[in-house]
């Protein structure tokens, strides 16, 4: 049974900046690439980042140059660092392996507001 927990989120001033995290358990955390997600209220799933089992990341043109995302495979655990929020960053955030695409976290409310 794969397990993801998400955590990290808040509420933010535009700007500002937070770290995601996210632990997995259930599977062979470090030979699988993991994702980050965000579905903002009336919105579609959107992919914000990927991360190859080697730590080779890909990030969404939309986030580019302001979120980051890492990896330790030590921890089983995915990072996302965001920098520089705006208002349109606000959404649920959660994390997959795109191995396992059935499986999702229960996410973190991330809400960027003045």
């Amino acid at each position: 049974q794969v397990q993801l927990v998400e955590s990290g989120g808040g509420l933010v001033q535009p700007g500002g900046s937070l770290r995601l995290s996210c632990a997995v358990s259930g599977i062979i955390f470090r030979i699988y690439s993991m994702g980050w997600y965000r579905q903002a209220p009336g919105k579609q799933r959107e992919l914000v980042a990927t991360i190859t089992s080697g730590g080779i990341p890909n990030v969404a043109d939309s986030v580019k140059g302001r979120f980051t995302i890492s990896r330790d495979n030590a921890k089983n655990t995915v990072y996302l660092q965001m920098n520089s929020l705006k208002p349109e960053d606000t959404a649920v955030y959660y994390c997959r392996a795109p191995m396992f695409p059935n499986y999702w976290g229960q996410g973190t409310q991330v809400t960027v507001s003045s």
